[in-house]
Order: C-alpha cells, then structure tokens, then sequence
C-alpha cells in the first residue's frame, strides 16, 4: 500500500507495493516536469555497513571509488562478476559512520550475502536488510522550493543531509535535475509525505518516475540488464565505475573495452508501434528480419513521446534499421 495518503492503483511486477499512478498517470508526468512530485518507493532494499574498516573495504570489492568519501556523499556503484557482468547495482551513501545502500525491491538479501561473503577479517558490520527504512523521491524543477517550504534541507547533487529524527536527504541528477531522495524511517513517512504535500507537492505514481527515467536512458536493474550485461553497455561507465582505482572484480573486462571502444550491445529508447495499449514485457525481443538482435526493458507510455521503451541492442544495428517487437515496428534512437 502506498504511502502517499490518496486512492492509488497498485503498480505492476517488482514495483507492485507501491503506486502505480493516481487517477492521472500523463498528468503526473507533466507535474515531475512543470513542478514537483513526491513518488513512493519505499519497496527499496535498505542495508548498513558500519566499522572503522568500511570504506577502504568497501572500495576494495565494488567499482566506486570510495576509500575516501567525505561525509555526506553519495553516488551509484556496481558489484560486477568476475568476468565483468553486471550483478549488482547501489545507490551508496556515506553518512555519520554509516555507508547506506539502497538497491531493487527483493536484491537486498543479495546485496547482504556479498557483503557478508567478501567481509574475511574486516572490522566491518553490515545489517540485514532492514524493513525500518523507507525511500520517497521528490522529482521535479521546484522540489527544492518545496523542501525549503517543509523545513527541510537542499542537498546539491552527489551529496545527502542528516534529517532530524533519522534519515537524510540526498540529491539526485536523475530522473530530472534537481531531483532528491529522502531516505527516513518508515514509520515517520507518511508524516513526512503529508509535509512535503503542504508544502506543495503533488503526488505521483512509480509510472511518473519510470516515464522519465527512461527518456533520459537511465537503465534499472533487472530490466535493462540481463545476465551479459558489462557497463559500458548500459552507460554506467562514470555514474557507477569509476576507471582510475585499483583491483577490483571485473575490473580486467572494463578495462579492455574501455581500451577497445568495442562494447557488444548499447541502450537505446525505442519508439513503439502497434495499435495495442499492451505494451512489452521486460525482455521482449527485438528483432531485424526475423532474428532476434536484442531485448525490450522497460516500456511505458509517456505524455508527449507516447508509447516508449529502452532496449539493449546489438552494436551492429543501425539508426535507420527496420526493427520489431511482437510483430509492429519500432523505431530506434540513440
């Protein structure tokens, strides 16, 4: 059940504890951006990591550059297969001694027993996921105008703030600019949700967010990622790995890409055909005469573009290539 105190309708697959949209769905769109809306998602897996030794640990067994983290910053970071695969994705938050990560409903436990499985003589203590935490995202060019109207502090991108009572705000590039996270606990959330609604927030569904994050090709775990996935085909390189630290697992496979240029498959947005509301499910192929070339993330309809979807493609497929999902054709743009 959503946290946001109105008639909601739930959404689909992993997202479906929280709103799928509230009466309005393009309407929401447009309200993340013209002014600000507050999205649950507080179906986000929670983990701690605490002790002296986190931070050079931590850098030691992820892509991120973390060793030495001021308080308060926060980026993406990967957990990467030997051979360089994509298995995991964080959002990561160093904070008053504590490295927060927040990652895809159901991946904590996973992202738990790395953790405990990489820890060896490390004075470091990770926590289980902890179901006392909740995300809400505030997206949209007046968010930060609503968080001064709600007394509550404006994080520049990359860095979070302590919120009294628990919990810090975060701020966010993505899904729009000036987009921030509040991470608190979850039984103050709907008390925290009412007060950044007062203060001129809408309410939007988990519909809203995706909508934009995929028109500004910002790929989601286990949609746009399959189990070959290597970052620089999804456009991770920067945001989650950072190419100038030491070892780490997987580090040889970016590194030779990152020499070559050559990555297999790139993320693309689609512009979906047919005559169906019916759109895609995640991992859909797509297809170039009858052969399948690659594979439908996310797809959604979008306010002004229409039905839309990420795809991960092969790198030989061309701008101009007549492709297909389900039979209708699709266009392509990089």
């Amino acid at each position: 059940m959503s946290l946001l105190l109105e008639p909601a309708v739930p959404a689909p697959g992993v997202d479906s504890p929280v709103a799928w949209h509230f009466g309005d769905p393009l309407g929401e769109q447009r309200l993340l951006v013209t002014g600000a809306g507050l999205v649950d998602r507080s179906h986000r897996d929670v983990v701690t990591v605490t002790g002296i030794d986190r931070l050079p640990w931590l850098h030691s067994i992820i892509s991120q550059h973390v060793s030495d983290l001021s308080d308060g910053d926060s980026m993406e970071s990967l957990v990467l297969s030997p051979h360089g695969h994509v298995e995991q994705h964080w959002q990561l938050t160093e904070l008053d001694g504590t490295v927060w990560i927040d990652t895809e409903p159901g991946e904590g436990p996973t992202a738990l027993a790395y953790l405990d499985k990489m820890r060896f003589l490390k004075r470091v203590e990770s926590t289980d996921v902890s179901p006392d935490w909740a995300v809400l995202s505030l997206v949209g060019p007046t968010a930060g105008d609503v968080l001064t109207a709600a007394g509550l502090p404006v994080p520049a991108p990359g860095r979070a703030i302590a919120l009294d009572g628990g919990g810090f705000v975060r701020g966010m590039s993505w899904p729009t600019p000036g987009a921030v996270d509040l991470v608190v606990p979850r039984t103050a959330a709907a008390e925290i949700a009412q007060r950044l609604q007062s203060a001129g927030a809408g309410s939007a569904g988990i519909w809203a967010f995706e909508a934009l994050r995929v028109v500004a090709r910002r790929p989601r775990f286990g949609f746009e990622t399959d189990h070959k996935t290597i970052p620089h085909e999804v456009g991770w390189i920067g945001p989650a790995v950072h190419l100038n630290k030491g070892c780490y697992r997987g580090q040889e496979t970016v590194a030779r890409v990152q020499n070559l240029g050559r990555p297999p498959r790139r993320l693309v947005l689609l512009y979906l055909g047919g005559e169906s509301d019916v759109l895609p499910a995640a991992g859909t192929p797509v297809q170039l005469d009858g052969k399948t070339v690659g594979f439908v993330g996310s797809a959604l309809h979008h306010y002004e573009l229409g039905p839309i979807g990420l795809a991960l493609v092969k790198r030989s497929v061309g701008s101009e290539a007549h492709l297909t999902v389900d039979g209708s054709p699709v266009a392509l743009e990089d």
